[in-house]
Protein backbone atom coordinates (compact mmCIF):
# COMPACT_ATOMS: atom_id res chain seq x y z
CA UNK A 1 0.00 0.00 0.00
CA UNK A 2 2.95 2.49 -0.26
CA UNK A 3 4.90 5.07 -3.14
CA UNK A 4 7.99 2.38 -2.41
CA UNK A 5 8.60 -1.21 -3.11
CA UNK A 6 6.43 -2.46 -0.27
CA UNK A 7 9.39 -4.88 1.47
CA UNK A 8 7.31 -5.62 4.24
CA UNK A 9 4.28 -7.91 2.11
CA UNK A 10 6.91 -9.19 -0.16
CA UNK A 11 8.91 -10.44 2.82
CA UNK A 12 5.68 -12.80 3.02
CA UNK A 13 6.25 -15.02 0.28
CA UNK A 14 6.11 -18.15 -0.02
CA UNK A 15 8.86 -19.11 -2.90
CA UNK A 16 7.38 -22.39 -2.15
CA UNK A 17 4.29 -22.22 -3.26
CA UNK A 18 5.14 -20.50 -6.52
CA UNK A 19 7.53 -23.78 -7.14
CA UNK A 20 4.44 -25.86 -6.31
CA UNK A 21 2.40 -23.95 -8.17
CA UNK A 22 4.92 -23.66 -11.64
CA UNK A 23 5.16 -27.70 -11.47
CA UNK A 24 1.33 -28.20 -11.01
CA UNK A 25 0.92 -26.49 -14.73
CA UNK A 26 3.65 -28.54 -15.88
CA UNK A 27 1.92 -31.54 -14.83
CA UNK A 28 -1.77 -31.09 -15.60
CA UNK A 29 -1.11 -31.56 -19.10
CA UNK A 30 -4.60 -28.89 -19.92
CA UNK A 31 -2.37 -25.61 -19.02
CA UNK A 32 -4.00 -23.81 -22.18
CA UNK A 33 -7.57 -25.53 -22.33
CA UNK A 34 -10.29 -22.97 -21.75
CA UNK A 35 -12.23 -23.02 -18.70
CA UNK A 36 -15.91 -25.32 -18.52
CA UNK A 37 -17.65 -21.91 -17.65
CA UNK A 38 -16.45 -20.52 -21.39
CA UNK A 39 -17.52 -20.74 -24.81
CA UNK A 40 -14.08 -21.45 -27.22
CA UNK A 41 -14.37 -18.33 -29.13
CA UNK A 42 -14.44 -15.80 -25.61
CA UNK A 43 -11.54 -14.86 -24.45
CA UNK A 44 -9.85 -15.91 -21.73
CA UNK A 45 -8.45 -12.97 -19.38
CA UNK A 46 -6.95 -13.75 -15.68
CA UNK A 47 -6.48 -10.29 -13.84
CA UNK A 48 -4.58 -10.16 -10.70
CA UNK A 49 -6.91 -7.77 -9.09
CA UNK A 50 -10.98 -7.21 -9.03
CA UNK A 51 -10.83 -3.52 -9.59
CA UNK A 52 -8.68 -4.05 -12.76
CA UNK A 53 -10.98 -7.62 -13.49
CA UNK A 54 -14.44 -5.33 -13.19
CA UNK A 55 -13.60 -2.82 -16.10
CA UNK A 56 -12.03 -5.95 -18.08
CA UNK A 57 -14.97 -7.89 -17.76
CA UNK A 58 -17.23 -4.72 -18.66
CA UNK A 59 -14.85 -4.01 -21.66
CA UNK A 60 -14.60 -7.52 -22.95
CA UNK A 61 -18.80 -7.98 -22.80
CA UNK A 62 -19.87 -11.63 -23.90
CA UNK A 63 -16.76 -11.86 -25.79
CA UNK A 64 -14.72 -12.43 -22.78
CA UNK A 65 -14.13 -14.26 -19.82
CA UNK A 66 -12.76 -12.75 -17.45
CA UNK A 67 -11.80 -14.10 -13.58
CA UNK A 68 -9.82 -12.19 -10.65
CA UNK A 69 -7.26 -13.55 -8.16
CA UNK A 70 -7.92 -11.33 -5.65
CA UNK A 71 -11.66 -10.78 -5.62
CA UNK A 72 -12.78 -11.11 -1.70
CA UNK A 73 -12.57 -7.49 0.40
CA UNK A 74 -9.99 -9.29 2.75
CA UNK A 75 -7.41 -10.47 0.83
CA UNK A 76 -4.04 -8.23 0.69
CA UNK A 77 -2.94 -8.17 -2.75
CA UNK A 78 0.92 -7.57 -1.01
CA UNK A 79 0.78 -10.43 0.83
CA UNK A 80 -1.27 -12.88 -0.75
CA UNK A 81 0.06 -16.30 -1.15
CA UNK A 82 -0.82 -18.09 -5.12
CA UNK A 83 -1.83 -21.65 -5.14
CA UNK A 84 -1.56 -23.75 -8.00
CA UNK A 85 -5.04 -23.18 -9.11
CA UNK A 86 -3.76 -19.49 -9.90
CA UNK A 87 -0.65 -20.89 -11.43
CA UNK A 88 -3.32 -22.59 -13.58
CA UNK A 89 -5.30 -20.15 -14.14
CA UNK A 90 -2.22 -17.53 -15.11
CA UNK A 91 -1.23 -20.40 -17.83
CA UNK A 92 -4.89 -20.41 -19.71
CA UNK A 93 -4.99 -16.76 -19.78
CA UNK A 94 -4.59 -14.96 -23.47
CA UNK A 95 -4.23 -12.23 -21.75
CA UNK A 96 -3.07 -11.58 -17.69
CA UNK A 97 -3.27 -8.05 -16.33
CA UNK A 98 -1.21 -7.56 -13.45
CA UNK A 99 -0.57 -4.11 -11.44
CA UNK A 100 2.92 -4.20 -11.26
CA UNK A 101 4.96 -1.38 -9.67
CA UNK A 102 5.61 -3.60 -6.64
CA UNK A 103 2.46 -4.57 -5.70
CA UNK A 104 1.51 -7.97 -6.68
CA UNK A 105 4.68 -9.33 -7.59
CA UNK A 106 3.83 -12.70 -6.92
CA UNK A 107 1.62 -13.06 -9.75
CA UNK A 108 4.38 -11.17 -12.48
CA UNK A 109 6.27 -14.32 -10.68
CA UNK A 110 4.07 -16.69 -11.43
CA UNK A 111 3.22 -15.28 -15.18
CA UNK A 112 7.49 -15.46 -15.27
CA UNK A 113 7.94 -19.34 -14.46
CA UNK A 114 5.38 -20.46 -17.07
CA UNK A 115 6.39 -18.69 -19.81
CA UNK A 116 3.31 -19.53 -22.10
CA UNK A 117 2.86 -18.79 -26.07
CA UNK A 118 0.78 -16.28 -27.34
CA UNK A 119 0.19 -14.70 -23.84
CA UNK A 120 -0.07 -10.81 -23.90
CA UNK A 121 0.16 -9.09 -20.45
CA UNK A 122 -0.75 -6.23 -19.55
CA UNK A 123 1.06 -4.39 -16.34
CA UNK A 124 -0.56 -1.41 -15.50
CA UNK A 125 2.69 -0.20 -14.22
CA UNK A 126 4.17 0.06 -17.27
CA UNK A 127 0.97 1.08 -18.92
CA UNK A 128 1.19 3.80 -17.25
CA UNK A 129 4.52 4.85 -17.23
CA UNK A 130 5.01 4.55 -13.64
CA UNK A 131 8.70 3.94 -12.16
CA UNK A 132 10.14 1.57 -9.28
CA UNK A 133 9.28 3.21 -5.94
CA UNK A 134 6.09 5.34 -7.57
CA UNK A 135 2.85 4.93 -5.62
CA UNK A 136 0.92 1.28 -7.21
CA UNK A 137 -2.67 2.54 -6.60
CA UNK A 138 -3.08 3.53 -9.67
CA UNK A 139 -6.76 2.59 -9.78
CA UNK A 140 -7.33 5.73 -7.48
CA UNK A 141 -5.99 7.53 -10.66
CA UNK A 142 -8.72 8.48 -12.66
CA UNK A 143 -6.55 9.69 -15.90
CA UNK A 144 -4.57 6.13 -15.55
CA UNK A 145 -7.84 4.35 -15.19
CA UNK A 146 -8.92 5.66 -18.40
CA UNK A 147 -5.11 4.89 -19.72
CA UNK A 148 -5.54 1.21 -19.02
CA UNK A 149 -8.95 0.73 -20.26
CA UNK A 150 -7.11 1.93 -23.48
CA UNK A 151 -4.25 -0.63 -22.79
CA UNK A 152 -7.25 -3.36 -22.35
CA UNK A 153 -9.34 -2.58 -25.31
CA UNK A 154 -6.10 -2.78 -27.67
CA UNK A 155 -5.13 -6.05 -26.40
CA UNK A 156 -8.76 -7.30 -27.06
CA UNK A 157 -8.56 -5.95 -30.81
CA UNK A 158 -5.11 -7.56 -31.37
CA UNK A 159 -6.08 -11.11 -29.51
CA UNK A 160 -9.63 -10.66 -31.48
CA UNK A 161 -9.21 -8.74 -34.70
CA UNK A 162 -12.55 -9.92 -35.98
CA UNK A 163 -14.40 -8.35 -33.10
CA UNK A 164 -12.62 -4.70 -32.80
CA UNK A 165 -15.96 -3.28 -33.61
CA UNK A 166 -17.47 -4.34 -30.77
CA UNK A 167 -14.43 -3.65 -28.79
CA UNK A 168 -14.24 0.18 -29.67
CA UNK A 169 -18.31 -0.23 -29.13
CA UNK A 170 -17.59 -1.81 -25.38
CA UNK A 171 -14.94 0.86 -24.76
CA UNK A 172 -17.54 3.51 -25.49
CA UNK A 173 -20.22 2.27 -23.35
CA UNK A 174 -17.84 1.74 -20.24
CA UNK A 175 -16.63 5.36 -21.11
CA UNK A 176 -19.86 7.20 -21.61
CA UNK A 177 -21.94 5.16 -19.96
CA UNK A 178 -21.00 2.98 -17.13
CA UNK A 179 -18.26 5.18 -15.82
CA UNK A 180 -20.28 8.35 -16.42
CA UNK A 181 -21.09 8.90 -12.68
CA UNK A 182 -17.25 8.35 -11.56
CA UNK A 183 -15.99 10.94 -13.70
CA UNK A 184 -18.71 13.62 -12.86
CA UNK A 185 -18.61 12.80 -9.44
CA UNK A 186 -14.74 13.93 -9.60
CA UNK A 187 -15.42 16.53 -11.60
CA UNK A 188 -17.48 18.15 -9.34
CA UNK A 189 -15.48 17.56 -6.05
CA UNK A 190 -12.81 18.86 -7.84
CA UNK A 191 -14.25 22.29 -9.07
CA UNK A 192 -16.10 22.32 -6.11
CA UNK A 193 -13.23 21.98 -3.36
CA UNK A 194 -9.29 22.13 -4.78
CA UNK A 195 -7.44 23.14 -2.77
CA UNK A 196 -8.71 21.83 0.90
CA UNK A 197 -6.44 20.82 3.21
CA UNK A 198 -7.14 17.05 4.18
CA UNK A 199 -4.96 14.51 5.83
CA UNK A 200 -5.09 10.83 5.15
CA UNK A 201 -3.86 7.41 6.71
CA UNK A 202 -2.21 6.55 4.11
CA UNK A 203 -0.74 6.54 0.22
CA UNK A 204 -3.69 4.62 -0.83
CA UNK A 205 -5.46 8.00 -1.16
CA UNK A 206 -2.53 9.85 -2.97
CA UNK A 207 -3.81 9.30 -6.09
CA UNK A 208 -6.99 10.43 -5.84
CA UNK A 209 -6.65 13.54 -4.01
CA UNK A 210 -4.12 14.65 -6.42
CA UNK A 211 -6.63 14.46 -9.18
CA UNK A 212 -9.32 15.89 -7.21
CA UNK A 213 -6.84 18.78 -6.33
CA UNK A 214 -7.04 18.60 -2.81
CA UNK A 215 -4.41 19.22 -0.70
CA UNK A 216 -3.27 16.16 1.10
CA UNK A 217 -0.92 17.72 3.89
CA UNK A 218 0.17 14.46 6.00
CA UNK A 219 3.53 13.90 4.85
CA UNK A 220 4.50 11.56 2.29
CA UNK A 221 7.22 9.32 4.24
CA UNK A 222 3.94 8.92 7.07
CA UNK A 223 1.88 7.93 4.55
CA UNK A 224 4.29 5.04 3.26
CA UNK A 225 5.00 4.02 6.96
CA UNK A 226 1.23 2.91 7.67
CA UNK A 227 0.87 1.72 4.08
CA UNK A 228 4.02 -0.75 4.21
CA UNK A 229 3.24 -1.34 8.48
CA UNK A 230 6.65 0.24 9.85
CA UNK A 231 5.91 2.68 12.31
CA UNK A 232 6.11 6.33 11.13
CA UNK A 233 9.10 8.77 12.42
CA UNK A 234 8.73 10.23 16.00
CA UNK A 235 8.67 13.38 14.00
CA UNK A 236 6.05 12.48 11.20
CA UNK A 237 3.52 11.83 14.15
CA UNK A 238 4.06 14.81 16.26
CA UNK A 239 3.09 16.72 13.11
CA UNK A 240 -0.06 14.53 11.86
CA UNK A 241 -1.18 14.98 15.42
CA UNK A 242 -0.64 19.14 15.33
CA UNK A 243 -2.63 18.95 12.43
CA UNK A 244 -5.49 17.13 13.61
CA UNK A 245 -5.05 18.82 17.08
CA UNK A 246 -5.16 22.43 15.26
CA UNK A 247 -7.48 21.55 12.83
CA UNK A 248 -4.94 22.26 10.29
CA UNK A 249 -6.78 19.61 7.70
CA UNK A 250 -10.89 19.85 6.83
CA UNK A 251 -10.91 16.23 6.33
CA UNK A 252 -9.44 12.76 7.15
CA UNK A 253 -9.46 10.36 4.91
CA UNK A 254 -8.47 6.02 5.98
CA UNK A 255 -8.20 2.91 4.29
CA UNK A 256 -10.91 0.66 6.38
CA UNK A 257 -9.40 -2.29 5.59
CA UNK A 258 -5.94 -0.98 7.37
CA UNK A 259 -7.66 0.39 10.98
CA UNK A 260 -4.10 -0.29 13.02
CA UNK A 261 -4.49 0.86 16.14
CA UNK A 262 -2.62 3.91 15.35
CA UNK A 263 -5.28 4.85 12.60
CA UNK A 264 -7.95 4.32 14.87
CA UNK A 265 -6.34 7.00 17.09
CA UNK A 266 -5.58 9.30 14.79
CA UNK A 267 -9.83 8.82 13.63
CA UNK A 268 -10.53 9.05 17.52
CA UNK A 269 -8.45 12.24 17.32
CA UNK A 270 -9.91 13.97 14.55
CA UNK A 271 -13.12 13.21 15.43
CA UNK A 272 -12.88 15.09 19.13
CA UNK A 273 -11.32 17.98 16.66
CA UNK A 274 -14.45 17.79 15.04
CA UNK A 275 -12.80 17.28 11.92
CA UNK A 276 -15.08 15.32 9.39
CA UNK A 277 -13.96 11.63 8.57
CA UNK A 278 -14.63 9.23 5.83
CA UNK A 279 -13.03 6.04 4.25
CA UNK A 280 -11.72 4.64 1.68
CA UNK A 281 -10.60 0.77 0.75
CA UNK A 282 -7.74 -0.73 -0.97
CA UNK A 283 -9.73 -3.73 -3.07
CA UNK A 284 -13.44 -3.29 -4.72
CA UNK A 285 -16.09 -3.79 -1.68
CA UNK A 286 -18.39 -4.97 -1.32
CA UNK A 287 -17.93 -8.44 -3.16
CA UNK A 288 -19.32 -8.40 -6.48
CA UNK A 289 -19.79 -5.00 -6.82
CA UNK A 290 -18.39 -2.78 -10.31
CA UNK A 291 -15.26 -0.69 -10.10
CA UNK A 292 -17.79 2.06 -10.41
CA UNK A 293 -20.34 1.53 -8.00
CA UNK A 294 -17.23 1.24 -5.76
CA UNK A 295 -15.46 3.80 -6.77
CA UNK A 296 -18.73 6.14 -6.87
CA UNK A 297 -19.73 5.49 -3.51
CA UNK A 298 -16.67 6.53 -1.87
CA UNK A 299 -16.39 9.39 -3.62
CA UNK A 300 -19.92 10.05 -2.54
CA UNK A 301 -18.81 9.84 1.15
CA UNK A 302 -15.54 12.56 0.34
CA UNK A 303 -17.79 14.97 -1.08
CA UNK A 304 -20.00 14.30 2.24
CA UNK A 305 -17.53 15.04 4.35
CA UNK A 306 -15.65 18.14 2.38
CA UNK A 307 -19.58 19.84 2.52
CA UNK A 308 -19.53 18.98 5.85
CA UNK A 309 -16.32 20.45 6.51
CA UNK A 310 -16.32 23.34 4.67
CA UNK A 311 -20.62 24.34 4.48
CA UNK A 312 -20.07 24.27 0.86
Amino acid sequence: MSGVQLPRRFARYAVAALGAAAVTVVMSGCATSPPASATPSTLQVVAAENFWGSLAGQLGGSHAHVTSIINKPGADPHDYEPTAADAIRLARAQLAIVNGIGYDGWASKLIAANPVPHRDVISVGDVVGARPGDNPHRWYSPGDVQTVISAITSAYKQLDPADATYFDQQKQTVLTQNLKSYFDTIATIKSRYAGTPVGASESVFTPLAQALGLRLLTPRSFLDATSEGSDPTAADKTLVDQQIQQRQIKVYVYNSQNATPDVQAQVSAARRAGIAITTISETLTPAGASFQDWQVRELTGLQQALAQATGA
